[in-house]
């Protein structure tokens, strides 16, 4: 195997120093495999109520804010300057970006780089994979002697919860080297060890932040006012080519006992293996990038009963954070994502890991939605994801070939297409009529087009969803291929997928538009003929439901109402719902979630569709030219969630999207 000869770099430079609107527009992120991570703005000022230097996930509480940040002054041969920096509640920013000359993402680790009057500083950060441990680095570049002190603000709020309206004074506890700080009774203690040349002394003055706004916050209508407090600072002096560091955890104290710079290496290690992992394609440029930017979402979920089983069958317990900052693991999301989060990278032992856990999980022959935030059970509307179980199965049975897996995972296929044909929950069934599957129950959302505020189903898709029967269809026609391959009876099987198709290409094809219809056998009767993006999975899956003939006459509607170079809108512009922007309060935004809004994750059902047309297509890898762009956006390194229907196709919703990284990179080793 070749050796990978260095990680993908990510850099920005500004030789005159960052303009502030360009650096608090963009996001960095940084993440342990637990689903904790850490986030902020390149400018150190927190923006959201997710951004935060150290978010671990707690037991039954989930991913929890335990230290927001930290003020970080410098002086500087009489000079004093700020290196992070906060909006005050009367909009004023507190900070210097022009400090900041450069930052970098070198893999996965975000650097800072800043020029203090006639000094170079550079900061780093990593969270220890696989630990809730964090260690910051402040090295000295050249110029004279630094004199840094950091000011820490602990606080302890589960990451997507409302600020507390009041604040207490973190309790703190000194030994020696060791700082233990609770910012709340019930709170665990965030242990602290400072790290450099000598003793850095922790001087005890107490003091409370002025009010904090955050800006995205208060953009989306939420809550965005906090008042913090922090119960002292810690000062050094770091001279020429030495270094200071930071470390932090809320486990043990032996996870603090040992060298910081370690931890930097072994996830640089780390990283490279990854990458010598994955195809030789995936090893530099832009796949490169994906491929660690995948990784991002690959996490233990940490809940006893997934470690319990895994312990006791000798496996791991696996899933994927659908998005971060605020998505759990998603079941649809998840199985959408499995093939090139782990299948493309050559990751088939999490591959299997990801599909054991989630087959734990299924229930009356559902797969879980989502997890909520720090609980062990899931909640179980949906009616799309345990179709995507099956494709996802397939994509890894057929490149690892382990078939004893599928062994494995038969009888619980046998048992969801059982409990689909006799009814399950929310009315999800198969017509015997026609052998389609139909779904909906009042004040559920179903499909993947799934936004409800205050009790309003924007787009309820009640009836049989074109989506739906393509994943259904598919579903039956692998259960007769694996049937097969054991040496089963898959005749019920293929019975089904050929009922399924005759009636689809009956239903769903709508001569007016020259397209498909989105829902057959609606509610309140009829058909709906909204042009929406669903219609590509009828010929983008292994085994595509809808006719031949008409395959190039759905591509090109897509190509002509629905695609941009950033994924596929939800919506066709003539309609009387859509929506060019997604903006405002949560009810605006919900009201565009899926009504125009743009959906990276599309673009690689799109390609797949593209290429089953025109197999020699030579230009499909240019619709990816937007995406590629778009990693220096946003969320840096990563791909957003959505992105508004019009140019410039603004970044919108989660920063980091799996199924959106995903994607993305399947289509970049596809089309190499």
């Amino acid at each position: 195997m070749s050796r990978v000869r260095g990680l993908p770099e990510l850099k920005f430079a500004w030789p005159m120093g960052a303009p502030a609107i360009e650096v608090l527009g963009r996001e960095w992120l940084m993440t342990n495999g637990l689903g904790g991570y850490a986030s902020g703005t390149l400018a150190g000022v927190n923006a959201r109520r997710y951004h935060g230097l150290f978010i671990p996930t707690l037991p039954e509480r989930g991913r929890t804010v335990m230290l927001s940040r930290l003020v970080e002054t410098a002086r500087v041969e009489g000079q004093t300057c700020r290196l992070d920096g906060e909006v005050r509640a009367d909009g004023a920013l507190m900070g210097d970006a022009s400090l900041l000359r450069s930052f970098r993402l070198d893999g996965l680790i975000p650097e800072w780089d800043y020029v203090l009057g006639a000094s170079r500083l550079r900061r780093r950060l990593v969270l220890v994979h696989g630990e809730n441990t964090l260690f910051i680095e402040w090295a000295h570049l050249s110029g004279p002697p630094v004199k840094l002190r950091l000011r820490p603000f602990p606080v302890f709020r589960v990451h997507e919860h409302d600020f507390p309206h009041d604040y207490c004074q973190p309790k703190v506890i000194l030994q020696g080297e060791r700082i233990e700080m609770q910012a709340a009774k019930d709170a665990p203690s965030l242990r602290l060890r400072l790290y450099g040349d000598g003793t850095v002394p922790f001087v005890a003055m107490p003091e409370i932040s002025s009010p904090l706004l955050y800006r995205t916050e208060r953009s989306r209508g939420m809550p965005h006012i906090e008042t913090q407090a922090s119960p002292g600072y810690f000062e050094c002096t770091v001279r020429p080519g030495g270094r200071l560091s930071l470390g932090a955890t809320v486990d043990d104290w032996a996870l603090l006992d040992r060298d910081p710079s370690m931890s930097f290496d072994m996830e640089r290690e780390r990283e490279w293996r990854l990458l010598e992992r994955a195809p030789v394609a995936a090893r530099t440029g832009t796949a490169a990038r994906l491929v660690l930017a995948g990784d991002q979402f690959i996490v233990d979920p940490m809940r006893p009963r997934d470690d319990a089983w895994a312990r006791a069958i000798g496996e791991d317990a696996r899933s994927v954070i659908a998005g971060y900052p605020w998505f759990t693991d998603w079941g649809r999301d998840t199985m959408i994502s499995l093939e090139g989060l782990t299948v493309s990278t050559g990751r088939f032992r999490e591959a299997a890991a990801i599909l054991r856990t989630f087959r734990h999980h299924v229930k009356d022959g559902l797969l879980p939605n989502l997890f909520p935030e720090g609980e062990a059970d899931g909640l179980y509307h949906t009616a799309d994801a345990t179709l995507w179980f099956f494709h996802a199965v397939d994509r890894y049975v057929t490149a690892s070939g382990d078939l004893e897996l599928l062994r494995e995972f038969y009888p619980t296929f046998e048992d969801i297409v059982r409990r689909h044909q006799q009814g399950t929950r929310h009315n999800i069934r198969i017509d015997p009529t026609d052998g389609l599957l139909t779904q909906g129950e009042e004040g559920y959302q179903l499909t993947w087009m799934d936004a409800k505020v205050d009790g309003w189903v924007v787009t309820p898709r009640r009836g049989k969803a074109v989506e739906l029967n393509a994943l259904w269809f598919n579903a039956m026609r692998l259960m007769a291929e694996w049937a097969a391959l054991q040496g089963l009876d898959g005749t019920p099987y293929a019975m089904a997928a050929q009922q399924a198709q005759d009636s689809f290409n009956r239903r769903f094809w709508n001569p007016a538009e020259g397209c498909l219809f989105d829902v057959v056998d609606a509610q309140g009767g009829g058909n709906d003929a909204a042009v929406r993006p669903n219609q590509i999975f009828a010929l983008s899956l292994k085994y595509p439901v809808l006719n031949p003939d008409h395959w190039s006459d759905v591509l090109r509607k897509v190509e002509t109402e629905l695609l941009t170079p950033v994924g596929l809108r939800s919506l066709a512009s003539d309609h009387d719902d859509y929506k060019a922007t997604y903006d405002g309060d949560l009810r605006a935004r919900d009201a565009a979630y899926h009504q125009g809004t743009v959906w990276s994750w599309l673009i690689g059902h799109y390609v797949d569709a593209a290429l089953r047309v025109q197999p020699a297509r030579a230009h499909v890898r240019d619709v990816m030219e937007g995406l590629e762009t778009h990693l220096r956006q946003a969320g840096v390194g990563q791909v957003s969630e959505i992105f508004d229907a019009t140019p410039p196709f603004r970044p919108r919703g989660c920063i980091a999207q799996a199924w959106g990284v995903a994607e993305a990179l399947r289509v970049f080793l596809r089309t190499a």
